[in-house]
């Protein structure tokens, strides 16, 4: 159902949700079904990435492919069922340092007694239109979302540290063929994961090089790559290119609001493993998942925050009502 607008001082919501991937759906699921009034700032791109995946195969519960999108929007509506409220704006500023908290979007300011922060993380591009055209037709940025899609395959890797030769090795038990292109002429990869790539008999590296252009209608069939020492161009022929340059945290509405890494992500401490630095304020999904960034983990993190919460309410108003006897 539609937020009916703005909650007031003296009609906070139990719980804002920022964030409608996995993560916040599920969430929102648990805490409306635990009988808590719940708000999702779900965003103007609301479902989070699945929303730009084709085809999902490794979601529990589904023998056959289900879209990404149809995905995300059967989790949106079962939280609905149950009373979740939704709004499709963006937040664009929170305030944690009083209580109840605010969360500003651009219909007005919301108050809640706790909040569950699950934006997610967004992968890095080489910001090619190709990237774009061609994405969930061939480009990808999970390996272990899509590399079953590759088999007997020549697929493409780009990027040089860790998460490269993992998505490398990875793909190597689907595709005949992982070409790692790489700027530099060396990685920055740890040594043990650069042996284990560069000694793989299916793995090859073109070094010195960049990707200009992927090519393809309707679906990968090659990358233009430029030399960067020579200057020479040429098409390697490839099925699937797959962007290994990393993620970005989506956590910059949340700096100086919770404690967050070096890399951006939120830090998770104290009784509970999604607790931040500010207590009463939940972290769920790939906001502070650096490993996994798969939908099933983001949703499971998604049911311990809501359940964290519930357990948080419950103890404030404990205290509450001691206080009040007393």
């Amino acid at each position: 159902m539609p937020c009916p607008g703005p909650a007031g001082v003296d009609d906070p919501s139990d719980v804002v949700i920022i964030g409608s991937g996995p993560a916040g759906c599920t969430a929102a699921l648990y805490a409306a079904r635990a009988n808590l009034k719940v708000l999702v700032l779900a965003g103007y791109e609301s479902g989070g990435q699945l929303m730009i995946t084709s085809d999902v195969e490794n979601y529990p519960g589904f023998e056959t492919a289900i879209t990404g999108p149809e995905l995300m929007g059967r989790m949106r509506k079962q939280a609905e069922r149950f009373g979740a409220r939704f709004l499709d704006e963006d937040a664009t500023a929170v305030d944690f340092t009083v209580r109840p908290f605010t969360v500003t979007s651009d219909s007005g300011t919301y108050r809640a007694h706790c909040a569950i922060l699950a934006t997610g993380s967004a992968a890095k591009w080489l910001g090619l239109p190709s990237e774009t055209r061609l994405r969930g037709h061939g480009v990808s940025a999970c390996a272990t979302c899509d590399g079953f899609f590759f088999k007997d395959k020549r697929v493409v890797v780009v990027g040089g540290g860790d998460s490269a030769m993992e998505e490398a090795t990875f793909l190597t038990k689907y595709a005949t063929e992982v070409t790692i292109v790489h700027r530099r002429d060396s990685f920055r990869a740890s040594k043990i994961m650069q042996a284990r790539a560069l000694n793989h008999p299916k793995i090859k590296v073109v070094w010195d090089t960049e990707v200009t252009e992927i090519l393809g209608e309707g679906h990968v069939d090659g990358v233009r790559l430029k030399n960067l020492k020579t200057g020479a161009e040429r098409v390697l022929a490839c099925d699937g290119y797959f962007s290994a340059i990393g993620h970005t945290p989506n956590t910059a509405l949340f700096r100086g609001q919770v404690r967050l890494d070096e890399a951006g992500y939120i830090v998770v401490e104290g009784p509970h493993e999604t607790c931040t630095s500010v207590e009463g304020v939940f972290a769920a999904g790939d906001v502070f998942d650096h490993r996994y960034k798969q939908a099933v983990t983001a949703a499971g993190s998604g049911c311990k925050a809501a359940i964290d919460a519930e357990k948080w309410l419950e103890s404030q108003r404990a205290v509450m009502a001691t206080a009040k006897a007393n």
